[in-house]
C-alpha cells in the first residue's frame, strides 16, 4: 500500500541552504548516517504538521506570509543537542534567529496551524540517529568536524519550500516561495 494512502501527509517549510555551508552539512550527514544522506541542508522555519484545508489554500497564505517578508542573512552557532528529548545533533542559528521565529509564527495559522510539540528553535539538524548513543557519538564528531570547519558560517535566507511527506525521512518539494514581492515578472 503507498505511503499517501496509509496516513495523511505532513507538510513542512523549510528553507534549503545553498551556501557553502550545506556542503559541509551534507557531507557530514553522509559520514554519520548514510540513510539520512539524501535529505538536503536545510532549515526547517515550520516543523511538519497536518493541514487544515487544502494544499492551495496553505501555499497561498504561505506565499502571502512570504512576499511580506524580506530576504535576511543569519549565522550559525555552535554544535548543540535535543538529548534526551530525541537523539538529534544540530547547529543552533546565532543570529538572526528571530527573524526565522517571525516567519514560523506568522505562517502557523489558517491552514497550516498546528500546536508544537516542541517549543520552535531555528536551528540547521545535522543528523537524527536511531538511538541516544549513536547520537551521543555523533554529537562528538560534528563537534569536532565544525571547529575544524574553516568556510562561512553564514546563511542566506531568500527562499522557502513547502513540502508534503512522501515517507518516513522522505519529504517532496511542492513549491518553492521566494521571500520579499516581486515588482515585475521575472523573464
Amino acid at each position: 500500500m503507498a505511503f499517501a494512502a496509509m496516513t495523511s501527509p505532513h507538510y513542512a517549510i523549510v528553507a534549503y541552504l545553498k551556501d557553502p555551508v550545506a556542503v559541509f552539512v551534507e557531507q557530514l550527514r553522509r559520514d554519520l548516517h548514510p540513510t539520512q544522506a539524501h535529505l538536503p541542508a536545510h532549515v526547517t522555519i515550520l516543523p511538519p504538521r497536518l493541514l487544515h484545508g487544502s494544499e492551495s489554500d496553505a501555499l497561498e497564505l504561505a506565499e502571502e506570509v512570504c512576499s511580506a517578508a524580506q530576504p535576511f542573512n543569519a549565522a550559525l552557532g555552535g554544535v548543540e543537542n535535543f538529548f534526551p528529548i530525541t537523539p538529534t545533533v544540530f547547529i543552533r542559528v546565532a543570529h538572526a534567529a528571530y527573524r526565522m521565529r517571525e516567519l514560523h509564527d506568522h505562517l502557523n495559522s489558517g491552514p497550516l496551524a498546528s500546536e508544537e510539540q516542541w517549543p520552535y528553535m531555528p536551528h540547521l539538524t545535522l543528523v537524527r540517529m536511531d538511538t541516544l548513543n549513536e547520537a551521543e557519538a555523533a554529537e562528538r564528531t560534528a563537534l569536532r568536524s565544525w571547529a575544524d570547519y574553516s568556510g562561512s558560517r553564514h546563511i542566506t535566507i531568500d527562499e522557502l519550500t513547502f513540502v508534503r511527506e512522501a515517507g518516513p525521512n522522505r519529504w517532496s518539494d511542492l513549491a518553492p516561495i521566494p521571500l520579499g514581492r516581486r515588482l515585475a515578472p521575472t523573464l
